[in-house]
């Protein structure tokens, strides 16, 4: 079975040394021709480039008639009551039922 491989790989080799491409030689460009090189002209430099403009932002923070900011946290002692219920939904594929969940807060 060793000698079956071996044999295989030799003849591979073999024949990839056999298909080797004999001759090729880099081409140089004749001596009357040039060799353009792109260099920016006057006209597509630019010159002078300012800087972008930059905007600050500020929110502004609005307190409710209570005076508690954010409005869905009232406050230390605050209790979250949540209600699950199942709901249908119409689909391409057809009809299913999916979970859904509402919740508010309440002063504790």
């Amino acid at each position: 079975m060793v000698r079956i491989g071996t044999a295989a790989l030799l003849v591979a080799f073999a024949g990839a040394l056999a298909l080797r491409p004999a001759g090729a030689q880099a081409q140089t460009a004749p001596s009357g021709v040039r060799v353009a090189q792109a260099t920016p002209s006057a006209a597509e430099t630019p010159r002078h480039v300012r800087p972008r403009t930059r905007i600050r932002v500020y929110p502004t923070y609005e307190t409710g008639p209570d005076g508690v900011y954010p409005r869905y946290n009232p406050g230390p002692n605050a209790v979250r009551e949540c209600n699950a219920t199942y709901v249908r939904e119409y689909r391409p594929s057809g009809t299913v039922i999916v979970p859904r969940m509402s919740c508010f807060w309440r002063p504790g």
